[in-house]
């Protein structure tokens, strides 16, 4: 069984993740969501169930999903998941240098670990989830940047905010 692991944050998980998603999920019998749980990092906007959660909606459409969080290297939670290969999005020149350089520290970690990249399409090339809290922070117009199910669970969130 060939299994790819897209691992990022996803926060939140934007119409650019589904595009590579949906990309990998064509290519590999089973694509696992790996979200980074970083305690050292700054803080998410959203929880980890939150994310699982938008995640999971998202995804539902393809068969071949698992979605896990993780901590530590990926490399080793890739192993632990008997995959061989990771997959990365690249949006841009600059991605590019930073994912390489990411891609060749993996490999001197696990040089059994490939990494393979995915473009989304041209015009999901712009989507970031940084772009997504900008704009969402300043109350701007977002429902183009993720998905219908994304974006109907946000408007729930907001309103359990507003309760509390």
């Amino acid at each position: 069984m060939k299994i790819g692991i897209y691992a990022g944050t996803f926060d939140p998980i934007t119409i650019g993740h589904i595009d590579v998603i949906e990309k990998a999920s064509k290519i590999f019998d089973k694509v696992i969501i790996a979200i980074g749980v970083n305690p050292d990092k700054s803080k998410t906007m959203f929880s980890l169930d939150e994310r699982m959660t938008m995640i999971s909606k998202s995804t539902k459409k393809f068969g071949n999903i698992e979605i896990a969080s993780f901590n530590g290297l990926l490399v080793d939670f890739a192993e632990k998941k008997k995959s061989k290969t990771i997959i990365r999005g690249l949006r841009a020149v600059t991605d590019f240098e930073y994912e390489l350089q990411v891609g060749y520290a993996n490999e001197s970690l696990n040089n059994d670990i490939d990494t393979v990249f995915f473009m989304p399409h041209l015009k999901n090339s712009y989507i970031s989830s940084s772009t997504f809290r900008a704009i969402y922070k300043e109350k701007g117009k977002i429902d183009h940047l993720v998905d219908e199910s994304t974006y109907q669970y946000i408007k729930e969130l907001e309103r359990k905010w507003r309760l509390h």
